[in-house]
C-alpha cells in the first residue's frame, strides 16, 4: 500500500475499554487512532445503556482515566455517587459529550485522531506482526500503519481478521439483555411505593442527598425467577403473568435504576435474551422477540407501579448487552484458580473483587460467587500468537467463569489503562511512563 499514515498505536473500538486506552496512549504522548463503527463513543455505556457502573472495591491500580471520567461527568452533571460511594452513577446520553471532551482534551488533541463510522477493511500481516490496516469511512479506503494494535471492540471481530487465536473451552454463553429507558416516571412516588414493600436493603434502596445528587431522589431494585432469595416485586409479575401482560420468561430477570441528571428517567437492565451470536439469524429473532418484551415490561410497569402511570418509552439500546462472546487465547490464561486464591501478580492491570457473575436462562442456574480481591497480569491481554495485538475488556483471555467477574465496566477501563502503559514501555522502554 502507498502513502500509509503511520501510528505508534491504533484502536479499534471505541468502548469503555478502547476509550480508557486512547486517553492513556495521548497522554503519554502516544501517536494514537481510534476507530469507532458509531458516530459517538462509550460502547455499552451509551449505545447499550448500561448504566451504573457495577461497583467493585478496588486499589487504585489503573484507575486515572476512570477518575477523569467521573470528574469531567460531574461538570456536565452526568453523574452522582450513590450511598454505597458507587460514583459510577453515569447519564448514557451526556455521556457522549463527556466522552467527547475529556479524550481530546486539550494536552491530548495533539496525540490523538478519532474515526467515527468506520471499520477495518483489511488487514496486512509480516508472520507474527500486524503491519497495517486499511479503513472503510463512508467511500474512503484508509491505509493505517501502526507499531501496535488493540482490539476493544468487545467482539472480537479485529483480532479475528488478524488471525488471532481464541479460547474454546465451553459451549455455554451468558444471556445477554437489551436495555432500555422509560421516561415521565414520577420517581417520588414510585420510591414511596417500592419502600412500603420491600425491606431488604440488599435488594432495595434508594438515596438523595443535595451535594451528590443534584437533589433529585435515586434508587435501585430488582427480581429474578430464581429462588435464592425474596424477591418482593416477584408477586407483581406473577400477577402480570396471570394476566396475561407478561410471559413467564419476562420474570426472569428484572432490574432497574433511577439515571443521573434525568429526574423522570428509569434505566431497566432487561429484557435477558439468548446468546445466538454464531447464528445471526436466530440472533435476529431473538432481537425482535427482545423489543416485544420491552413492550410487555412497559405495559406491566404502567398498570402494576405506582408512578409510572404516564410512563413513556424513550430509549431503546442501539447495541446489546453482550456479557461474554469471545475470549483471546492470550500468553497467559487467566483461571479460576487465581480468581479465587487471589493470586498475586507484578505490575497487575487491576485488583478488584467484583463476584463471579453468570447469567443463565435456566431457573435458579444463575451464579453469583464472592471472591477475595484479585489482581490480573497484563500477560491475559496480549496475543498468543501475534506479537503486537493487545485484547482488551471483555476479549480478555480468561476461563468462563473467571470472565464473568472480569468483564465489568471498571475493571475493563483499568485493562485499557494499563496496555496503554504497556505499550509506551515496549516503544520507549527508557521513557518514564
Amino acid at each position: 500500500m502507498e502513502n500509509k499514515t503511520k501510528y505508534d498505536v491504533v484502536i479499534i473500538g471505541g468502548g469503555t475499554s478502547g476509550c480508557a486506552c486512547a486517553y492513556m496512549c495521548a497522554k503519554n504522548k502516544l501517536k494514537t487512532l481510534l476507530v469507532e463503527k458509531n458516530n459517538f463513543l462509550g460502547g455499552l455505556m451509551t449505545g447499550g445503556l448500561v448504566v451504573p457502573v457495577m461497583k467493585s472495591s478496588v486499589k487504585e491500580y489503573n484507575c486515572e482515566y476512570y477518575s477523569q471520567l467521573v470528574k469531567t461527568a460531574k461538570k456536565y452533571k452526568a453523574q452522582i455517587t450513590y450511598k454505597d460511594k458507587n460514583d459510577g452513577w453515569f447519564n448514557p446520553e451526556l455521556l457522549k459529550i463527556v466522552l467527547d471532551e475529556l479524550l481530546l482534551s486539550q494536552n491530548n488533541r495533539k496525540y490523538l485522531d478519532i474515526l467515527f463510522e468506520s471499520e477495518v477493511l483489511a488487514v496486512e500481516r509480516n508472520d507474527k506482526l500486524i503491519t497495517s490496516i486499511v479503513l472503510k469511512s463512508n467511500l474512503l479506503s484508509i491505509p493505517i500503519e501502526a507499531s501496535c494494535f488493540v482490539d476493544a471492540t468487545g467482539s472480537g471481530e479485529f483480532s479475528l481478521m488478524c488471525g488471532c487465536e481464541f479460547l474454546d473451552d465451553i459451549s455455554i454463553k451468558q444471556q445477554n439483555s437489551l436495555r432500555f429507558i422509560l421516561g415521565n416516571v414520577d420517581i417520588e412516588r414510585f420510591v414511596k411505593f417500592i419502600k412500603n414493600i420491600d425491606y431488604d436493603e440488599d435488594i432495595t434502596n434508594t438515596y438523595r442527598n443535595d451535594l451528590d445528587t443534584n437533589d433529585e431522589i435515586h434508587f435501585t431494585t430488582a427480581s429474578t425467577w430464581d429462588t435464592n432469595k425474596v424477591w418482593a416485586l416477584d408477586k407483581y409479575l406473577k400477577k402480570g403473568v396471570r394476566d396475561g401482560i407478561l410471559l413467564d420468561s419476562d420474570r426472569n430477570y428484572f432490574q432497574i435504576f433511577s439515571v443521573a441528571g434525568a429526574r423522570n428517567e428509569v434505566a431497566f437492565n432487561c429484557p435477558r435474551i439468548n446468546n445466538y451470536l454464531d447464528n445471526p439469524f436466530k440472533y435476529s429473532l431473538e432481537l425482535i422477540e427482545a423489543r416485544k418484551a420491552i413492550y410487555r415490561l412497559y405495559n406491566f410497569t404502567k398498570k402494576y407501579f405506582d408512578g409510572f402511570e404516564n410512563a413513556v418509552i424513550v430509549n431503546i439500546a442501539t447495541q446489546t448487552g453482550i456479557r461474554e462472546q469471545k475470549r483471546i487465547k492470550s500468553k497467559y490464561i487467566y483461571s479460576k484458580e487465581d480468581i479465587i486464591s487471589g493470586k498475586a501478580f507484578d505490575n497487575p492491570v487491576l485488583e478488584a473483587n467484583y463476584p463471579i457473575d453468570i447469567h443463565s436462562k435456566d431457573k435458579d442456574k444463575s451464579l453469583l460467587v464472592k471472591t477475595v480481591n484479585y489482581s490480573l497480569p497484563v500477560e491475559s491481554l496480549i496475543s498468543s500468537n501475534l506479537d503486537n495485538l493487545y485484547a482488551i475488556g471483555k476479549l480478555v483471555g480468561a476461563d468462563f467463569e473467571t470472565h464473568s467477574a472480569l468483564r465489568v465496566q471498571k475493571s475493563c477501563m483499568s485493562m485499557g489503562e494499563a496496555v496503554a502503559r504497556h505499550i509506551k514501555q515496549k516503544l520507549f522502554s527508557n521513557t518514564e511512563i
